[in-house]
């Protein structure tokens, strides 16, 4: 009767052991990541200035809209929301659409992003967009909190986006912190690299604490 029940004891461990093994094999593991500093210098690689963007969102729409029933009816006007590449800030001044082309750029921006990370076996992060498109209204009522805001903003157009730069989104709270000022980095290295293939403008916004960002024609 002991032996049977060592045996059975013995039985059990070696299947938790194996259970173990099955959940390790699994788990991709995390060395330490190879993120270097961005070198290009934020504000000078990332210059492109509000006629070059306003130039590009009339290209691809040429449209303003007054209200947000005209962004529904609007059938190349795409809902942006929460998914694997981006997380949508709490909007305030603006709403959350984007022209179809845009919004390809923006989910090809954060899957980039999220390779890069993958490439540089560093924690996963999200992007985290702050604003988006902005009616004629709401733009009057952001430049009451900001004077600087332009009433002639690439925003009207559903072609541009802001994504924040010293703000990320870890899809695991138990993995590895990354500083935010490395994964701005890897941003930077992405948008750097689309900019290059002359798929956007970017403008770094140093008080918004964003990468403005406006999709090119096709």
């Amino acid at each position: 009767m002991i032996h049977i029940k060592n045996r059975s004891a013995l039985i059990s461990l070696f299947s938790v052991l194996i259970l173990i093994l099955f959940i390790s094999c699994g788990k991709k593991e995390r060395g330490p990541h190879t993120i270097k500093e961005f070198t290009g210098g934020f504000s000078r690689t990332f210059s492109d200035l509000n006629p070059d963007h306003l130039k590009a969102a009339k290209s691809i729409n040429s449209t303003i809209f007054s209200s947000v029933e005209e962004i529904k009816d609007n059938g190349n006007m795409t809902l942006i929301e929460e998914n694997d590449y981006y997380n949508v800030d709490k909007l305030t001044h603006s709403h959350p659409y984007l022209h179809e082309d845009a919004a390809d750029l923006l989910k090809t921006i954060g899957k980039n992003f999220q390779d890069s990370l993958e490439s540089k076996s560093a924690t996963p992060y999200r992007l985290i967009v702050t604003s988006v498109l902005r009616t004629q209204e709401s733009i009057k009522g952001l430049r009451k909190r900001n004077s600087n805001s332009s009433l002639n903003s690439a925003h009207l157009y559903g072609t541009t986006f802001d994504i924040a730069y010293a703000r990320f989104d870890k899809l695991d709270e138990d993995d590895t912190d990354i500083e935010p000022q490395l994964l701005k980095s890897v941003l930077a290295e992405v948008l750097r690299d689309l900019r290059k293939e002359k798929k956007c403008y970017v403008k770094y916004e140093v008080k918004q604490g964003c990468f403005h960002v406006t999709a090119r024609p096709i």
